[in-house]
């Protein structure tokens, strides 16, 4: 790798999956808005803690001493990952949706009738479902916001549906169906203003972009390790005061403090080491020397993926302009695309979604269609129930692989 570009063919060994053959030709990996596919560094650190570190939190002997200080590393990086100073205010689960659903209880409990909830049209049901019951549980009301014709949050309804009645605005960072990066920073100082809280979902965010609470100003965020290269994990960061005041449903013999009190049960311990694993490798990617703080590491990293998923975006979408049966959501304006991560959702005039799907397998190439479960979305745009076809790019694919899709997407051209 340069100081300037990503060495592509190079990482791409890293990663055991992408060798896979499809007949004569490699498989072509656009399904990562899914999970992303793992380098081998990953599964070696599940392996190894399997093997060789496992056992349970908080024994007096070798090998649980050996996880407690696994884990305590892994809560470290996940904190710089997140840009938090405080390990303690990062929780780990199952997964986002089981985390949310958690806070979302948590947080109904400090809730009474006629307060009000935000969520969008924009988000994956997992940042709108949660909530919603939530609300329903404590007599709140929810309102949604509505997007524009470009599948970008209409603000101007944002700050309507703002009150003084307003107790949390739940949006996601970036939409995991049309790529639409939200104002998450501008939405925080709205909802604060106000007297709100603010939960971001990073999920679809964190494989593109480094998330960024201190910037962003959030009081929640959570993200998935399973979209960044590692293993089906959850993590949630919230601010110490929060998590420690909040009424937290957890069994007796569970420590009070934090992050325990919301940990439940004994966690995925081998997941948490392929976590870490796969944050190293995040951080690998920016070649800084070994002295460089991880933070500092995984910026210029993030930097590094940037550019070059900017430049398969680009080449992707002049693609797709040419291709007569094929509408493509969302931001197209070139001038705009700092406003958008590389995940393209189509429709095709002639083809259902699955059948478009199903044609590009039979060529190598993997590709989601559907919802999403962005169901909000979906049902906004009259999409239900045949959903999309969503192109999602990584930084390990490649012009090469674009190229092949534009190709096998033209075979379906009429005539």
């Amino acid at each position: 790798m340069t100081l300037n570009r990503l060495d592509v063919p190079q990482l791409r060994q890293q990663f055991p999956a992408l060798q896979t053959q499809c007949g004569e030709r490699p498989a072509v990996f656009f399904d990562g808005p899914a999970g992303s596919q793992v380098p081998q560094a990953v599964a070696d650190a599940v392996s190894r803690y399997l093997l060789h570190t496992n056992a349970n939190h908080g024994g007096v002997f070798a090998t649980s001493r050996q996880s407690d200080a696994m884990l305590a590393q892994a809560h470290h990086a996940a904190a710089d990952f997140v840009g938090a100073a405080d390990p303690g205010e990062v929780v780990v689960g199952a997964n986002m949706t089981s985390l949310t659903f958690a806070l979302s209880r948590a947080l109904a409990r400090t809730w009474r009738s006629g307060d009000e909830v935000v969520v969008t049209r924009l988000d994956h049901d997992a940042n709108v479902t949660p909530w919603v019951l939530a609300a329903r549980d404590a007599g709140a009301i929810v309102r949604h916001v509505a997007i524009t014709d470009d599948c970008t949050l209409d603000m101007d309804d944002l700050r309507r549906q703002l009150s003084p009645r307003t107790r949390l605005v739940a949006v996601g960072c970036a939409s995991n169906a049309v790529g639409t990066i939200n104002p998450v920073g501008e939405i925080s100082q709205l909802a604060h203003a106000v007297g709100a809280l603010v939960f971001l979902d990073a999920v679809h965010y964190a494989p593109h972009a480094l998330p960024d609470i201190a910037a962003w100003n959030c009081d929640f965020l959570a993200c998935s390790a399973y979209k960044f290269f590692g293993p089906h994990l959850g993590i949630l960061w919230g601010r110490r005061s929060l998590l420690e005041a909040l009424p937290a449903y957890k069994v007796r013999p569970a420590a009070e403090s934090l992050p325990d009190r919301w940990m439940t049960g004994t966690q995925s311990h081998e997941a948490i080491a392929g976590t870490l694993a796969a944050i190293d490798y995040l951080q690998s990617l920016s070649q800084s020397p070994a002295h460089t703080p991880r933070r500092e590491a995984l910026a210029r990293s993030y930097e590094l993926i940037a550019v070059h998923e900017r430049g398969l975006l680009m080449q992707l979408l002049d693609g797709l302009d040419t291709l007569p049966s094929v509408k493509v959501w969302g931001i197209t304006d070139r001038k705009r695309l700092h406003e958008r991560v590389p995940t393209i959702s189509i429709s095709h005039r002639r083809l259902k979604p699955r059948e478009v799907a199903l044609a590009l397998a039979e060529h190598g190439i993997f590709v989601w269609h559907g919802n999403f479960y962005a169901l909000p979305l979906t049902e906004a745009l009259g999409l239900e129930p045949d959903g999309l076809v969503r192109i999602g790019l990584l930084h390990y694919n490649t012009p090469e692989e674009v190229d092949r899709l534009i190709a096998a997407l033209r075979s379906l051209e009429p005539g």
